[in-house]
């Protein structure tokens, strides 16, 4: 056993010790917000880009909604688009915090209409969306179809890109426009 007097001061040399080893130093803590700074800064930019995108499909799916949603009315009505977007019965209004959606008038031959998706914010891309008609021989007979391309701005801007459309006579369908200023290209 030991003495009184060495056990008083060992315990108090341990109890010295435990409250001595409590928290963290300034420099630790420094260290770790530091480090956690220069990973937010490596993360912001991937995830920025990220919110893009992910606004951008909004247009990209309501595009798509919209041609195909022209060729069923093409089928249903006689052969003939419409400009009104609610005719499509789609429930997209024409206006979001995003995109502004509207159906420019059909061409004057009645063989295809754009469905545009132009971006209301600088940093997301626009979209226009053409559905047209052709025909196709099918066992001798010439048969209308109706087809479909989605244009993407190649720059983010919210400038009306698709007016640039061009539509070819026969098979070729439309084309995206692709001029010096980097107008559209094809999605799909």
């Amino acid at each position: 056993m030991l003495k009184p007097e060495l056990q008083a001061k060992f315990l108090h040399n341990l109890n010295r010790k435990k409250k001595g080893d409590e928290g963290f130093t300034l420099i630790e803590l420094l260290v770790v917000v530091i480090i956690i700074g220069v990973l937010a800064a490596i993360a912001l930019p991937s995830l920025l880009s990220q919110v893009s995108k992910a606004r951008q499909s909004e247009a990209k799916q309501n595009s798509g909604a919209m041609n195909r949603a022209q060729q069923a009315y093409f089928l249903e009505n006689n052969n003939a688009f419409t400009s009104q977007l609610e005719q499509l019965a789609l429930g997209i209004r024409t206006q979001t915090d995003n995109y502004k959606y509207e159906i420019s008038s059909a061409s004057s031959t009645g063989t295809y209409i754009t469905n545009k998706a132009e971006s209301i914010k600088a940093k997301l891309k626009s979209y226009a969306g053409v559905v047209y008609t052709s025909t196709q021989s099918v066992n001798g007979v010439n048969e209308a179809i109706t087809l479909s391309i989605l244009c993407e701005s190649v720059n983010p801007a919210t400038t009306d890109y698709a007016s640039g459309i061009t539509v070819n006579d026969g098979t070729n369908g439309p084309t995206c426009p692709t001029d010096a200023s980097g107008s559209m290209k094809t999605i799909k």
